[in-house]
């Protein structure tokens, strides 16, 4: 079964993010095209980087050829000018020497002697020089020439170099450098290269090709050193770097984004388009929400396996849900009480069976924060177009503030029923108080007679008259109980004087030592014995001390071990009370408050009247203090009371 539409508030309008999601597919391929033209710029980067080590590498090599072809020419010159130094020959004999015409055929354009006053001696070549030194290659080209010239010394002047001796004369052997450029030059490094030898001034002595160098062409220039001075070598890479942005890989990827741009256009007119039908229909459904929501009623509905298939937001709000937290859920459904499952699901197997009361039920549901929700549910049946029931419709109330109500009520009149017992109670202890004044007072007598008897006998027994004096201090105690209590009871005000809060704990604990030896308790009383004074009733007082440290023995007792209970008074509220506090190792009160605790007939002891506590916080009140708990530092309760400090100047 299809669940029924929802309404618009719940859908809601579209998110920034989703109105501008026909623009994705061009951002991303923006994003594509820009990774690709990055990689493209780094590809270009490399080659020209590739390209300019290439040029560096092939120049250093060629200049290096180059200058050991010089150098072995000059050598060549210096070994025809050892062969000159120290002999006369003509100009004729000179011509006609074997290393002249090697050299003539080998490299040089012309060779000359000259002597040491620089006079030329012999010239080669010459008219008479064979026609086999003319060569193809070694004739004269014209243009720029260069020149290597060796000084003539005699074998005693080279061994006297060191000390400047005179020359006779030099050779000099004039070269093209274009021919050794074109002698020395390797075909491959022809077809990847323009080749020029230029001067300091960017003439060029001689180059391998016609044509200007281009801007965009990389280029590298060397020195050609001593052996050619102010000469340069200059390569030219005739193959050039193309641009990224130039590259068939990106004229690619700028049709695919004028493609994408298109699409994204087509899409977003269509997603406009869309997007005004459903403004239509929100505004439509808008109605329905908001008449919905005007309701304090909560609606459900139910398909016919119990699974919910429509809330409104009335009862999710109710169970602290959202709806569509809700929606598509089978039964156990999760605001039903989990100690209560199984009395849920037979009333929803009653219900999916249409036995549902017509009159209503009530129910117990629970929040999400843990509280619980108290609902009246009405169940009919939920009917399509063509009468087919398809599930179930339910109208629910929250009514927990209408059972609060009640449970406040009943709390009152159980509350007015305790202040009618507690009253009826204190005309009995009252009562009770002045009947059981009379046998106080005899027991006081007689034991006064009984002592004073025994004192006048001839070998009284210590322990008898020990015991009898204690039996009596206790029955003159009990007497200041009776009627402290009565007078309190009759609303009489309580006899305040000064007295000293360290007095009356160890009195307390002196009355209360066989219970604290049965029950096999550590006390350890804390007293700053430099305490002011408080304005109390000391008996009244002491009273509330006993019943705190039988409390806290009964507390420890319980736990079946030895324990410890530490009894403490120090100064409070910047000096102006005295604050005892009687904490104990036991179980502790469970989180439980200082009202709740005092509150009348309430008690965890088996045998208790749940009067201790509401007695002594009265007391402590009618004194101007306050009485508290909390958790103890010892692991269970710490019980404590603070009174004012005596103030001199106050009357009684």
């Amino acid at each position: 079964m299809a669940a029924p539409q929802r309404p618009a508030h719940w859908l809601g309008g579209r998110s920034p993010l989703m109105k501008s999601l026909w623009a994705w597919p061009l951002v991303l391929s923006l994003v594509f095209v820009m990774g690709v033209a990055r990689w493209l710029h780094a590809e270009q980067e490399d080659a020209q980087e590739a390209l300019r080590q290439s040029l560096i590498t092939d120049a250093l090599s060629l200049e290096s050829q180059l200058n050991a072809r010089l150098e072995a020419e000059a050598n060549s010159l210096r070994a025809l000018a050892d062969a000159l130094a120290g002999q006369a020959m003509s100009a004729e004999g000179f011509q006609q020497h074997p290393l002249v015409l090697d050299g003539l055929r080998r490299f040089w354009i012309s060779v000359s002697w000259v002597d040491a006053q620089g006079r030329l001696r012999a010239h080669a070549p010459s008219d008479v020089v064979p026609p086999r030194a003319r060569v193809r290659g070694l004739e004269d080209e014209g243009g720029l020439t260069g020149h290597l010239s060796v000084p003539i010394q005699s074998a005693q002047a080279a061994e006297m170099a060191s000390r400047a001796a005179p020359s006779q004369g030099q050779l000099v052997a004039r070269y093209s450098p274009a021919s050794i450029l074109r002698q020395k030059l390797p075909w491959w490094l022809a077809s990847k290269y323009d080749i020029r030898l230029v001067d300091l001034d960017d003439d060029v002595i001689v180059s391998t090709t016609t044509g200007l160098r281009q801007p965009d062409q990389p280029w590298y220039r060397v020195p050609m050193g001593a052996s050619l001075p102010n000469a340069w070598l200059e390569l030219t890479a005739r193959q050039r770097v193309p641009l990224w942005w130039q590259s068939m890989p990106m004229a690619l990827m700028g049709g695919f984004l004028l493609l994408v741009a298109l699409a994204a256009l087509m899409l977003r007119q269509q997603m406009r388009s869309v997007s005004r039908a459903e403004e239509a229909w929100r505004t439509e459904a808008a109605w329905r929400s908001a008449m919905e929501d005007s309701l304090a009623v909560g609606i459900r509905a139910r398909d016919m396996d119990g699974r919910l298939i429509y809330v409104n937001k009335t009862l999710a709000d109710m169970v602290g849900y959202r709806p569509d937290e809700l929606e598509g859920l089978l039964p156990p459904m999760p605001y039903w009480v989990p100690d209560d499952l199984e009395d849920s699901m037979k009333r929803h197997r009653r219900n999916m069976a249409g036995q549902a009361p017509r009159e209503g039920y009530e129910s117990r549901w629970q929040h999400r924060d843990g509280s619980a929700v108290d609902v009246m549910v009405f169940e009919a049946p939920l009917v399509d177009a063509k009468g087919h029931q398809i599930g179930w419709m339910a109208s629910i109330l929250n009514i927990t503030e209408r059972k609060r109500l009640e449970e406040r009520e009943r709390k009152q009149m159980e509350t007015m029923a305790h202040h009618a017992r507690l009253t009826m109670i204190g005309e009995v202890a009252s009562t009770l108080a002045h009947e059981l004044n009379q046998p106080l007072s005899a027991i006081a007598s007689y034991n006064a007679g009984v002592l004073n008897s025994l004192k006048a006998s001839q070998a009284p027994e210590p322990r008898v008259l020990q015991a009898l004096e204690r039996m009596g201090e206790q029955a003159a105690h009990a007497g200041r109980i009776v009627r402290r209590i009565r007078e309190f009871l009759t609303r009489h005000e309580p006899q305040l004087e000064p007295c000293a809060m360290p007095e009356v704990v160890h009195s307390a604990v002196q009355l209360l030592r066989r219970d604290i030896a049965r029950h096999q308790v550590q006390v350890d009383l804390l007293l700053d014995p430099q305490l002011p004074e408080v304005r109390a009733d000391a008996v009244l007082v002491e009273q509330v001390v006993v019943n705190l440290i039988r409390n806290a023995c009964d507390a420890v007792g319980s736990m079946g071990r030895p324990g410890c209970i530490r009894v403490g008074a120090e100064l409070s509220g910047q000096g102006r009370f005295v604050k005892v506090t009687v904490a104990d190792d036991g179980p502790g009160v469970a989180g439980g408050t200082i009202d709740a605790l005092c509150a009348p007939f309430y008690t965890t002891k088996t045998e208790g009247m749940g009067m201790g506590l509401a007695i002594c916080r009265s007391i402590i009140e009618l004194h101007c203090g306050v009485l508290d708990v909390e958790c103890s530092v010892l692991g269970g309760a710490a019980f404590s009371f603070s009174l004012p400090v005596y103030q001199g100047d106050e009357t009684s």
